[in-house]
């Protein structure tokens, strides 16, 4: 655990290696932060980026095509040939692998957006059975526990790199703990995001 468990909202469960993203799939779990080591000097590359060369784009996709559909979207951008764009492609594609299989998902939705507004910027939970975020560039996802539907009093934000799984309200079971989430507010800050979304897809003819 990256933290004192007393210091975490219930229901998030914080690991070190791949392996410990298993808990997402433990009944109390709502949310699973992966605190991993990433390459920083990669991070601090996309952070020095124009934002006009940051790939964008929606598809659904197999996981095995994940690599060459993220590297397409990068040459759209005109986003720079070198070894910090080729750890991000491979990255996004290590970590849609990982994902399909712990959902067991043949098709993932995969979203990257470069972020300037403060879209998604209240609380809430989101209408998917669960969903991995994992921000490359600028201020990470928060997230806090609600009471009676008020905005959590502690928020947690997630380091930029790390991957947070979370469950969405057509999970078969959710935690009634009221873990809620947000992307942070940035709009007039000059901070640009980089975010990636995946979402397991079990019935490709309604996928959007």
């Amino acid at each position: 655990m990256a933290r004192g468990a007393s210091q975490l909202p219930v229901g998030v469960s914080i690991t070190r290696d791949e392996r410990g993203l298993e808990s997402f799939l433990d009944p109390a779990c709502a949310a699973a932060v992966w605190e991993r080591d990433v390459r920083r000097d990669a991070l601090r590359w996309l952070a020095r980026l124009d934002p006009t060369q940051l790939p964008s784009g929606r598809i659904v996709v197999q996981p095995t095509s994940v690599e060459a559909t993220v590297n397409h979207l990068c040459d759209i951008a005109e986003m720079p040939q070198g070894a910090s764009r080729d750890w991000l492609v491979q990255d996004i594609a290590t970590l849609a692998q990982t994902f399909a299989g712990l959902m067991q998902a043949d098709f993932l939705r995969l979203r990257l957006q470069a972020v300037t507004t403060n879209a998604c910027r209240k609380f809430h939970l989101d209408a998917i059975t669960g969903r991995l975020v994992c921000t490359y560039r600028g201020t990470g996802t928060q997230y806090g526990t609600s009471r009676n539907g008020e905005d959590p009093q502690h928020v947690h934000t997630v380091p930029t790199g790390a991957p947070i799984l979370l469950r969405g309200s057509l999970w078969p079971a959710i935690p009634s703990n009221g873990l809620l989430h947000r992307s942070p507010p940035i709009e007039e800050t000059g901070e640009t995001r980089l975010v990636l979304v995946l979402d397991p897809v079990s019935d490709l003819e309604r996928a959007e």
